[in-house]
């Protein structure tokens, strides 16, 4: 079955003067217009491509890579804005439509957006929405606590940042636990803190419990190395100076280097903690 927005690899059927005519295993068939034609291939090979609608509301296959794929979320730029709704650059010929009903605020030229991309099943066309929420579904959890999870960074919170985990459900990463910058978008790996009432997912950014103490200490002893194994830090100073340096939190911090004090890897003084 030949898939709409998602990549799909088919077999070069025959050679006709608008193209390549591709076709699958139910004998489904799509062109491959010439401007995607390879310089070599043979009748018989198969061919990866992304299949989506063109601008005279055509299936067709191109062999762009475009920045989202369908049921996937991506941070896309507005490049107009009409009275039908926006269309958003995704590095297709044919940019990505979002209608008004489906953005969560009014989108503008020139802005970037998270959004979600499927199918409309009225029109079979490929729709953006940054509606993200709705698409995100905590009812049947696919995780469990102190799984690595995939996340990307959704919108802020009074209480914290909401990521998208595993492109599946939502979750939150308590203010407490953000130890660097995020933006809107961002891609990054994370863990299931705990699961809540309700099937709420509480995620850190760091392991968990004694897992966290090594390599928080094998970042300190990184630092430690490219500065000359002095750092001016230790268990008295501020929890602001020890983010700025190793953007950490000072629990986790004291954890680390009493793990590394133990193991005789630093000394701690007045002054800081040297290598040994």
């Amino acid at each position: 079955m030949i898939q709409v927005g998602k990549y799909n690899t088919l077999e070069i059927l025959r050679d006709t003067e608008p193209g390549l005519f591709l076709g699958d295993e139910d004998e489904n068939e799509v062109l491959l217009p010439n401007r995607y034609v390879p310089e070599t291939f043979e009748i018989g090979d198969s061919i990866e491509v992304f299949i989506y609608l063109d601008n005279n509301e055509r299936l067709v296959a191109v062999t762009d890579k475009p920045y989202i794929l369908r049921d996937q979320f991506a941070v896309l730029r507005c490049n107009a804005v009409t009275p039908h709704g926006a269309f958003l650059d995704w590095g297709m010929v044919k940019e990505l439509f979002c209608p008004f009903k489906e953005q969560a605020f009014p989108m503008k030229k020139g802005g970037w957006y998270l959004v979600h991309c499927y199918l409309d099943e009225k029109t079979e066309r490929l729709v953006a929405s940054s509606k993200t929420n709705r698409f995100l579904d905590n009812s049947e959890l696919t995780v469990e606590e102190f799984d690595e999870v995939d996340l990307i960074v959704s919108h802020p919170s009074d209480i914290g940042m909401n990521v998208i985990v595993n492109n599946k459900h939502a979750g939150l990463i308590y203010k407490d636990n953000i130890y660097t910058d995020l933006s809107i978008g961002d891609n990054l790996k994370g863990i299931v803190k705990k699961i809540r009432p309700g099937n709420k997912i509480d995620i850190t950014l760091g392991q968990i419990g004694y897992r966290n103490i090594e390599p928080n200490a094998q970042k300190i002893v990184e630092e430690l190395q490219n500065n000359s194994g002095f750092l001016p830090l230790n268990d008295k100073s501020s929890p602001e100076a020890i983010k700025d340096t190793l953007q950490m939190s000072k629990k986790l911090f004291k954890k680390a280097i009493g793990s590394l004090y133990k193991e005789k890897t630093i000394t701690i003084k007045p002054d800081g903690i040297y290598l040994n």
